[in-house]
């Protein structure tokens, strides 16, 4: 059994690593010839931390992230809503981690060149086209520095190439752009002083307006921690534009937006003018599709689930995607029997929370504050019950896949003694 991987982000390289650790011999191109840490904060839920765990990696995890200890609602007031354990805390068998995008990809980039060797992390090369017959897939790459084509072929081809997967695109060929949500994100990050316990990550707000801010890992300075903030905002439907890690925004139109988001626990406006650069991002995902898996192809990550980012759910389901993804190609030695098993079990999961996440996912209930009790409240129990709260929250918990009891005691997607 022989794998072609197309993209090599994290879900990408998670793939790889499982399939290797599987024995399974699989190849990764990247269209990047010199991958960067670039990009900003995310969080790793229990769920994908027990797979890069399974992979070897929870030391590594330990040193350069944050173990979250808590999510905490607010209103635009600051007043708290809702507040909940996370991790090893919540009663999970692993942490759930916020860190550097970067620092994970070059985790991830740095181990799987140790396993797999230099020469099955090809970069530089840009997947154009592929054909698929009873015998294999053949992939079609352009090298981005000469414009030469190269083909490489194997038993199965995965799209792990993004929201603008060519994979994808060539499977449907009339799906057109991302689907643009009327928003922008606005993203830094910068060293401050510890907020509220230093191990929280918090989400102020309403859908139409809101900030998230969270550590991610050690600061520069002794006593400081480095702080992933985002800035969400309506804007009109013209304002859309395809993503770039590399789009910046000038500091006074955040400013504009968020100038009076200072609180006693966190100072918005102070974050916003230390930051040295601002990223700006549409808020942009896909429709659900009918099928990932065609014959010999399959998707992966967002690739085949480009969501919304409400929840903390992108990074971490790639990551589970590779660990289904492999298990289904250990257990089944036919490729297309394979991917057709992995289609079934992860594809219906990951169109629900699509869904969900343009209703606002867990974070409906400050949605609903904000419509019940616009100007604040004096308690938050005359606004919306602890009930009505702790049913969003398990609600897309268990949709999500990270009911405790099921990520705890759930047998491994890969065979440990593989």
């Amino acid at each position: 059994m022989q794998v072609i991987v197309a993209g090599g982000g994290i879900g990408g390289l998670a793939l790889a690593l499982s399939l290797h650790q599987a024995g399974i011999a699989v190849r990764v191109y990247e269209a990047v010839r010199d991958p960067a840490p670039f990009g900003l904060g995310i969080n790793l839920q229990p769920s994908a931390v027990r797979e890069l765990s399974e992979l070897g990696l929870a030391d590594d995890l330990a040193r350069i992230a944050i173990a979250t200890r808590h999510l905490s609602f607010f209103n635009k007031l600051g007043q708290p809503v809702w507040s909940e354990p996370r991790g090893r805390l919540a009663g999970y068998n692993w942490p759930q981690y916020s860190i550097h995008r970067g620092e994970l990809q070059m985790l991830l980039l740095r181990t799987v060149r140790a396993r797999l060797g230099e020469e099955n992390f090809r970069s530089g090369l840009r997947l154009t086209a592929f054909e698929q017959g009873n015998a294999g897939v053949t992939a079609t790459f352009c090298d981005s520095r000469t414009g030469a084509q190269l083909e490489d072929r194997a038993d199965i081809l995965v799209g792990s190439d993004g929201i603008h997967s060519t994979v994808r695109g060539q499977l449907y060929p009339h799906e057109g752009e991302p689907r643009f949500a009327g928003q922008v994100m606005w993203r830094a990050a910068i060293d401050t002083a510890p907020f509220l316990d230093g191990r929280t990550m918090i989400i102020a707000g309403n859908f139409s307006q809101r900030i998230i801010a969270y550590p991610m890992g050690p600061g520069a300075t002794p006593g400081t921690l480095l702080t992933n903030w985002i800035c969400q905002t309506a804007v009109p439907d013209s304002a859309a534009s395809r993503e770039d890690w590399n789009r910046r925004v000038d500091k006074q139109r955040v400013l504009a937006a968020f100038g009076a988001w200072c609180f006693p626990w966190l100072d918005m406006p102070d974050m916003i003018s230390r930051a040295s650069e601002i990223f700006e991002f549409p808020l942009v995902d896909r429709d659900p599709v009918e099928a990932w898996s065609f014959g010999r192809v399959t998707l992966i990550g967002d690739a085949a689930h480009p969501m919304q980012p409400i929840g903390s759910q992108a990074g971490s389901q790639a990551i589970v995607d590779a660990r289904a993804l492999t298990g289904a190609i250990v257990a089944i030695p036919d490729p297309v029997a394979a991917l057709r098993r992995y289609d079934a079990e992860r594809r219906p999961v990951m169109n629900d929370i699509i869904l969900r996440n343009r209703r606002f996912g867990p974070e409906a209930a400050l949605q609903m504050v904000e419509e019940r009790a616009p100007a604040g409240f004096a308690r938050v129990d005359d606004v919306i019950s602890r009930e009505d709260l702790e049913a969003i929250a398990a609600s897309f918990a268990s949709a999500a896949g990270l009911d405790r009891e099921a990520v705890n005691n759930r047998p491994s997607f890969v065979p440990l003694a593989c």
